[in-house]
């Protein structure tokens, strides 16, 4: 601290010294005062001395200001503003009026922009569900004319749009999770199996098998955004299943109480280089470039919703030999250990 005061003020310590030296040249020169060498040097001293003192002093009063910011930046809280140390100086008063200006102008900002991303939310759930109309009297048309050969190409469509659009509507509800969160038993298979037959029909389109393994498990989660993470994880198995392929579900009961949810294809597998990196946001990799549908959102936002809700996502995969999607979970969920207040 004495350090970069003293370097912070290195031109006044300069100008002292060297008006010193000019004091001492001076009298050098003049033969009327007579001072000797030893008085001379006492003096300078003496004066260097006092410089020192007077250095030291205001270091403590000038700095006391810059370690208080210094020691809050380490420390920040919400109410930062509020232990602002008190301002001494003209420069600190103009520090803290200018600290105050910006942090009203923060929260301003951040008040803007949340009222405008609350209003693009709710435009976007609005509209979701608005467009959801003319897709179920769509269904409803596809239902009934399914003799017809063109309907399952339509149907095929169709799952497209209704999955893109169900992925938007819990994209707008990510936010409010917490809120929206409701925790109960269910068996993983049943819960998979409701999304299989959501995408019967691209399977179909495929001529893609899925076969159910292990056993029946009970898992203790929230079976909405439960479900809507297998639908992704299903989803890319479809889109990355050779035609004729086969999906398998399998489900196993450790003996410690967890429970493992496994979701293999047979697809073009994932390389080592871009397994780090598949659950980040927009991140479609090699294999991924090549359809055009690919968004990279999928993966990330179920692995998003699995961080919240307190399930473990991971996976294994080779090049030509697949992809293995794991969902495990725990005894106890964390999720509910951390809103309850009981973990």
């Amino acid at each position: 601290m004495i350090l970069r005061y003293l370097y912070d003020r290195k031109s006044w310590i300069s100008f002292y010294l060297s008006s010193l030296l000019l004091v001492d040249l001076l009298i050098w020169m003049d033969g009327g005062i007579a001072v000797r060498g030893q008085s001379l040097l006492y003096l300078n001293l003496l004066l260097i001395l006092a410089m020192a003192v007077f250095l030291g002093w205001r270091c403590q009063k000038e700095m006391k200001y810059a370690q208080s910011l210094a020691k809050l930046a380490e420390e920040m809280n919400e109410d930062w503003i509020a232990t602002l140390p008190a301002a001494c100086f003209y420069q600190e008063e103009a520090t803290s009026r200018l600290l105050g200006a910006v942090n009203r102008w923060y929260w301003k900002q951040l008040s803007d922009g949340m009222a405008a991303h609350s209003l693009e939310q709710d435009y976007m759930a609005a509209w979701v569900h608005e467009v959801k109309t003319p897709l179920t009297a769509m269904k409803l048309t596809i239902d009934a004319g399914k003799g017809h050969p063109a309907m399952r190409s339509i149907e095929s469509e169709w799952l497209r749009i209704h999955l893109l659009l169900d992925q938007q509507l819990h994209i707008s509800r990510l936010p409010s999770l917490e809120s929206d969160y409701m925790l109960e038993q269910a068996g993983i298979q049943r819960l998979a199996a409701r999304e299989v037959r959501e995408l019967a029909s691209w399977c179909v389109e495929k001529n893609i098998a899925v076969e159910f393994g292990g056993e029946e498990a009970t898992v203790n989660t929230d079976c909405k955004w439960c479900r809507f993470i297998i639908r992704q994880l299903l989803t890319n198995a479809v889109k990355y299943s050779p035609e004729g392929g086969t999906i398998y579900l399998t489900s196993m009961a450790a003996p410690d109480g967890t429970v493992r949810m496994t979701v293999a294809d047979e697809g073009p597998g994932i390389a080592a280089h871009d397994l780090p990196r598949i659950f980040d946001k927009g991140f479609t990799g090699g294999h991924g470039r090549l359809h055009n549908a690919a968004t990279g959102l999928g993966l990330y936002l179920a692995r998003t919703v699995a961080d919240k809700i307190g399930i473990s996502l991971t996976v294994q995969s080779e090049l030509n030999r697949g992809t293995s999607m794991q969902l495990t979970f725990s005894v106890s969920n964390r999720f509910e250990s951390v809103r309850t207040g009981r973990g």
